[in-house]
């Protein structure tokens, strides 16, 4: 394996996974934004909100499945096809978003359409994040392997940059161009950063890890049974492992967003540069951890990173009360910028130490997509009626967040620190 080969694949690892968040993403800001308005019209505005985060919510329960479906794929037939299989659903749901008609133009059949297509897009990334690490986890060796295995990482928060940037950008709109036209232009443009995506990806060949396998015929006939007979306590570890990884994000990237616009009268504009600020910050912070866990360990930064964000649920609230734009972002840029980077830096990285080649992508996946259901998709549904059931205040949400961080404390302690010894 070449060095050339290896940064091919890192390369085709960043760019498919930043399509793919890119995708996701984008449906998160409208959801807080647009969708309430115009796919879930209701005359009390909470009401329209919630209907709204409950689309975004839903397909984290589809993850698993698109997770368990195209991973079953992933570990039979190859980590390639199934890249490709994923970002082409993704992509092709994305664009069809673009394309709905509102409430008031077909009725209940808008909302049911647009829940239908959000579906979709939670089987294809339910495949594509643990095909897009193990993509760069499986071309690395022992010495940077926690490096190659951030880099898809930096995908999740260069797709939030890109998809808050795309719909912050269009809210310059006039707000009645905005909520008829503006919003729809990023999702019908994705079909091109699809495009380069599969041009990308079709060029690779398999990971050295999966040929090996092959090779050996130690390929899973089965691979969810294996994972679910010899694997079980990895899965569990991985899901308590994502709860902190996954619900202070939504809390610190998409909540936020409504949250400051709703309860606390910033600008729409203002809270969503707060938050492309904050994932640019992340983006930098990612691939530095990645690396600094090569020396010291996943185990350390992430127990690090989880413990400083319990430490700060309470300030960060506090600080966006005091209803000043450059407070509101530097209290998201600390939170998802600074504390939250080296706990994703490494989780991917980690997982793929705790499976055998031949379930590993149906590990990680089953894992990843299990915490990401139960603590991720919820987090604005139940950080917004949190609110609304104590009249308004953050505090119940500061806890919430302080709770993801201890069951992610209690799982992370079963976890050796193995980032010196072969995958």
């Amino acid at each position: 394996m070449t060095r050339k080969t290896s940064v091919k694949a890192l390369i085709a690892s960043l760019i498919g996974s930043s399509i793919e968040w890119f995708d996701y993403f984008l449906y998160g800001t409208a959801a807080s934004l647009v969708f309430n308005k115009l796919f879930f019209p209701a005359d009390d505005d909470v009401v329209s909100l919630l209907l709204s985060y409950l689309t975004f919510a839903l397909p984290f329960f589809i993850r698993p499945l698109g997770g368990i479906v195209f991973s079953h794929i992933g570990d039979k037939i190859g980590r390639k096809k199934t890249l490709v299989m994923t970002l082409s659903l993704m992509g092709g749901s994305t664009v069809l978003i673009g394309l709905l008609p509102h409430y008031n133009a077909i009725g209940v059949w808008a909302p049911i359409l647009l829940i239908t297509l959000r579906c979709i897009q939670g089987l294809g990334i339910g495949g594509e994040w643990g095909g897009a690490l193990l993509l760069a986890v499986e071309y690395s060796n022992k010495n940077n392997r926690g490096f190659f295995g951030s880099i898809p990482q930096m995908g999740v928060t260069i797709g939030m940059v890109f998809g808050t940037l795309a719909l912050s950008l269009m809210s310059m709109l006039p707000d009645n161009q905005f909520m008829s036209w503006g919003w729809r232009v990023p999702f019908i443009m994705s079909a091109v950063l699809v495009f380069i995506g599969l041009w990308i990806r079709s060029g690779l060949d398999e990971t050295p890890a999966f040929k090996e396998s092959k090779e050996s015929g130690e390929v899973s006939r089965v691979p969810i049974l294996d994972t679910l007979r010899y694997h079980w306590k990895s899965v569990l570890i991985a899901v308590g492992a994502k709860v902190v990884e996954t619900g202070p994000f939504y809390i610190f990237g998409t909540f936020v967003i409504s949250y400051a616009t709703n309860y606390l009268e910033y600008d729409r504009v203002d809270a969503l540069n707060a938050v492309l600020i904050a994932a640019v910050v992340a983006t930098l912070f990612i691939p530095y951890m990645g690396k600094l866990s090569d020396r010291i360990g996943r185990k350390p930064l992430y127990i690090a990173g989880t413990i400083a964000i319990i430490l700060y649920a309470f300030p960060y609230f506090y600080l966006m009360s005091l209803q000043s734009v450059l407070l509101l972002t530097i209290a998201t840029i600390i939170g998802l910028g600074i504390l939250w980077a080296p706990i994703t830096a490494v989780l991917g990285t980690m997982f793929s130490e705790i499976f055998s080649t031949n379930v590993r992508y149906t590990g990680v996946s089953l894992g990843y997509q299990l915490g990401a259901a139960l603590a991720g998709g919820t987090a604005p549904l139940i950080a917004t009626a949190l609110l609304e059931a104590y009249d308004d205040s953050w505090v119940p949400v500061a806890i919430y967040m302080i709770v993801t961080a201890v069951i992610s404390l209690i799982a992370i302690s079963a976890v050796r620190n193995s980032h010196k010894q072969e995958l």
